[in-house]
């Protein structure tokens, strides 16, 4: 797998959160990316391992929402049925863990478009079911192969990597058709990314949320900005709507900085 960098976060001294989005959220699910958000360098560590299924053990349900292949993904973690859904390759496809049973959202490339790429020395490159995936110094030969074949395929940058996927196919288009499976609102999910892919997961969710390493303007446009990095900042998420949702959070939570302009936008959307 072509995989995301990632950079250290570091806990925010003047963390603050404000009670009014968590007023007007009830959550029923967590959409959570992997690399950079709950993995580090792709290893999940356990503590944020007993966090999801903490959660699950709520009676709420965990979707992985991620631009990783489902193969390379189980290479990684070896535990893909603490998630009730995986939205894998950025939306392109669903796995249900249970059963096993894998469903593509959309066509796949041509072949003659991946074989192009070869020939043209792009290295490394990755096929999913429906993804092809280089790296950034190989756009501009993508961004030719697209034009010179006609095709409707759209480029998402995410951290040095280049994934390729038909037109109108992110994160937000995958999760959708998980939770329509499910059926769940979008309204009652939080969503927890930290890079450029989990823009349009975070905007479709009713709570968003950034882990402390995420980049600037996710964390900009996050209602929640987490004072931990990678899988604690998961967590801490976590432990937040539990906490919330069972005793009110009398006293309030240190842990987290509440970003006012996305705040308003996010309780716009969520339920009353």
């Amino acid at each position: 797998m072509i995989t995301p960098g990632s950079s250290n976060g570091t806990s925010n001294p003047n963390s603050r959160s404000e009670p009014n989005v968590w007023e007007r959220f009830r959550c029923s699910a967590l959409a959570t990316d992997y690399d950079g958000t709950l993995a580090t360098h792709g290893t999940v560590d356990e503590s944020a391992r007993a966090a999801l299924l903490r959660f699950r053990a709520s009676g709420r349900k965990v979707i992985l929402v991620t631009g990783r292949r489902i193969a390379d993904l189980s290479e990684v973690y070896a535990h893909l049925d603490d998630f009730d859904v995986i939205v894998g390759e950025n939306g392109a496809l669903l796995y249900w863990p249970r059963d096993r049973r894998e469903e593509s959202l959309a066509e796949p490339p041509p072949a003659e478009f991946v074989e192009f790429l070869v020939k043209a020395d792009v290295r490394p490159i990755e096929r999913g079911r429906v993804i092809v995936a280089t790296i950034e110094p190989h756009r501009h030969v993508v961004l030719e192969a697209i034009r010179s074949f006609g095709l409707e395929l759209q480029v998402i940058f995410n951290k040095g990597s280049v994934m390729i996927l038909p037109s109108g196919i992110n994160k937000a288009t995958g999760l959708k058709r998980a939770l329509k499976e499910l059926g769940i609102r979008p309204e009652a999910v939080a969503g927890v990314g930290d890079a450029e892919n989990d823009h349009a997961l975070l905007d479709f969710c009713g709570l968003s949320a950034a882990v402390a390493n995420a980049l600037p303007a996710l964390k900009e446009r996050a209602a929640v900005v987490l004072s931990g990095a990678h899988g604690e900042g998961v967590g801490e998420l976590i432990d937040l709507i539990l906490g919330h949702e069972s005793d009110g959070m009398e006293g309030g939570n240190p842990s987290s900085i509440l970003n006012p302009t996305a705040a308003d936008a996010q309780a716009m959307k969520s339920p009353h």
